[in-house]
């Protein structure tokens, strides 16, 4: 079904509340990680909350890379400050900038987890890359203009994939080519 390429395997509330330590034991090694309504409010620096949770998936053992659609001077300013690889003008829903990052991390699709919290860029460009997707509700209700739209357009999906798995982790494979 088309929807389940928008479905994330997991929706969790927040970055900082996904069992990090439950990923590694599954074979996670590397992390992906969207930036604004993701780790932080749209455009805002780093905070220590971000950096804590950095430090924490270092000791756990897990790479970690931000990937945006952003510009550079945005994603190296957050990258430098909690110590992370990064990748710029990601292309997302596309698959290059996953592969970028993969490279970067030095994993492949099947230990490598994505979070973001777009179902159009960071869920469905995870889920053609076949990366283990997690969705997180967006930090911030005040959004840009197009994302406000795209919101409108994730509702049916969202209800769609709360009615067919309550609290249940989703994995149909990968959508799409790479």
């Amino acid at each position: 079904m088309i929807l389940q390429c928008l479905y994330p395997d997991i929706w969790m509330d927040s970055a900082y509340g996904i069992p990090y330590e439950e990923l590694s034991q599954r074979g996670i090694s590397g992390i992906i990680f969207d930036v604004d309504n993701t780790l932080a409010f749209h455009d805002a620096p780093a905070d220590e909350k971000a950096r804590e949770l950095f430090a924490r998936l270092r000791e756990l053992g897990l790479g970690a890379c931000l990937l945006s659609n952003n510009k550079e001077p945005r994603v190296k300013a957050f990258a430098e400050a909690v110590g992370a690889s990064y990748v710029f003008k990601g292309g997302k829903p596309g698959t290059r900038g996953y592969r970028k990052a993969m490279a970067l991390l030095g994993t492949g699709p099947e230990n490598t987890a994505a979070v973001g919290d777009q179902l159009f860029t960071d869920i469905l460009g995870a889920r053609r890359a076949g990366i283990y997707s997690i969705l997180v509700s967006p930090m911030n209700p005040r959004e840009e203009i197009q994302i406000v739209l795209k919101r409108y357009l994730e509702r049916p999906i969202l209800w769609a994939y709360r009615r067919s798995h309550p609290g249940q982790p989703v994995r149909t494979g990968a959508c799409g080519s790479r």
